[in-house]
């Protein structure tokens, strides 16, 4: 998953009149190339190793409750366009509290996602220099990133839209060369190339309990979503949202599933790692030396501008945070010598690449499954969010009603399924520990925010006497 912008209002109440630019085959372009990323590339392989071919199962499932979140922020955006979006949407749906949990889930989560494509990007690097400590290449990614930000944004998005094709094109010559391969126009291969599963026993050869542990991986893949929703305030037609994110998920899930079938049956499930691409190690028994250098580097281009880019997000949403009065006002400051940089937020948002630098120092084997887990489930957690907002604010009809029940249930599973899998299982503890900090924030602001309304509200009744 990639997420790449977020400069809109989390708790920005002012309505979406501004006309934008973009039509909605646009829209869907930039959906598709920012969802494909690290998460999919590197993360996808963690649930082939749990589960073997069944994660192709896993992906259709994915895309199922994936589509369903999206139907529901869809109508909601059509009904109440909003600069927040969800985090907007919860507000209005169950208060002040809402609004606030949402809006520091969304930024915990974009931390972790940050930290998982650091990791990813250093395990990557791997590929060349495999006795490099892990912790080495994770501080110079993030040095780079910091100092991308620190010059500023201007060109910024001209090479995002470059290196999201980047990433879509690299997927892409896989499958060509993967078909070419099994056709058998390319020479090479293992003798025991396990083909496309047939039976049930070769389809879940880890059994249903793996496969609901893999979960969790497949939704990552299309994590960003819920930016198709701050997005479509860019549209020329908002009333085209329903349509760009029902394109983009059909592309997307064509993409996912097909590659994912050529890669499992290239190569045993086993013989995947989470020390390179799935992808790579597919093509690695056959005759192109060329691919698997232009495949990985590739990836660590695009993904280093998708990390970037989350610096710049999480940076953003610190400051809106403040702004809105759900952060200290401290993180909304802006240096103007520094082309108004907001220093305070970029520092609490470099803490968060430290963190991740210090755990890859500590784990360097489990770091990236546990930062991708802890980040899957958060984002989890917003997903169900934006259902229950849904349900709330929208005449829902039984159709919908069953929608939504499918998709918390889906939901639901992916979150809890990292419970059986003890390779995973610390992501899910992490995430539990932040939501739990997030809560007693939020019980303590919930208090602070009751008495502000009830001073307001005796100073309002003084006045009345008086007068």
């Amino acid at each position: 998953m990639d997420y790449f912008t977020c400069t809109s209002g989390v708790g920005d109440n002012s309505k979406g009149e501004s006309k934008g630019q973009l039509l909605w085959w646009q829209l869907s372009l930039i959906g598709i190339g920012c969802t494909i990323g690290t998460g999919y590339f590197l993360g996808s392989g963690i649930g082939i190793k749990i589960t073997g071919p069944s994660m192709v199962f896993s992906f259709i499932l994915a895309a199922i409750g994936t589509y369903i979140v999206f139907h529901f922020l869809a109508k909601m955006t059509s009904e109440d366009p909003q600069e927040g979006s969800f985090c907007y949407y919860a507000g209005k749906a169950f208060g002040s509290w809402a609004g606030f949990s949402c809006g520091w889930n969304y930024w915990s989560s974009k931390i972790l996602i940050m930290g998982s494509q650091l990791t990813a990007l250093s395990i990557l690097s791997l590929f060349w220099f495999p006795k490099v400590p892990l912790w080495i290449f994770a501080s110079g990614y993030a040095v780079l990133a910091i100092c991308v930000v620190l010059l500023g944004s201007k060109g910024f998005n001209k090479v995002e839209n470059i290196l999201a094709i980047t990433k879509t094109a690299a997927i892409l010559m896989f499958i060509i060369l993967a078909c070419a391969a099994l056709i058998g126009w390319i020479h090479g291969g293992t003798n025991d190339q396990p083909g496309i599963p047939t039976t049930v026993h070769s389809i879940f050869p880890e059994g249903y309990r793996a496969f609901w542990s893999s979960l969790i991986y497949a939704f990552y893949a299309y994590g960003g979503i819920e930016t198709i929703g701050l997005l479509s305030m860019q549209l020329k037609n908002k009333e085209d949202a329903p349509k760009s994110g029902k394109v983009m998920l059909i592309v997307l899930t064509i993409i996912y599933v097909i590659s994912i079938i050529l890669a499992i049956s290239m190569v045993t499930y086993q013989s995947i790692n989470q020390k390179e691409s799935p992808f790579v190690t597919a093509m690695s028994a056959y005759n192109l030396a060329f691919f698997p250098h232009v495949f990985n580097g590739a990836i660590i281009i695009a993904g280093f501008s998708t990390m970037t880019a989350s610096l710049f997000a999480v940076t953003n949403l610190l400051v809106t945070l403040a702004k809105d009065g759900d952060a200290p006002k401290f993180f909304g400051k802006e240096i103007k010598k520094l082309k108004n940089l907001p220093l305070p937020s970029l520092g609490l948002a470099t803490l968060g690449l430290l963190g991740s630098i210090i755990t890859a120092l500590l784990l360097p084997g489990r770091i990236y499954g546990y930062i991708t887990t802890a980040a899957g489930i958060l984002q989890m957690y917003n997903w169900a969010f934006i259902i229950i907002s849904a349900l709330k604010i929208l005449e829902i009809k039984m159709g919908d009603k069953v929608l939504s029940t499918i998709g918390l249930i889906l939901l639901l599973s992916a979150v809890t399924g990292t419970i059986f899998e003890k390779s995973i299982r610390f992501g899910f503890f992490v995430s539990l520990l932040l939501v739990a900090i997030i809560g007693i924030v939020t019980l303590v602001m919930n208090k602070v925010w009751k008495k502000s309304k009830k001073k307001e509200k005796n100073v309002s009744e003084l006045k009345g006497i008086l007068e």
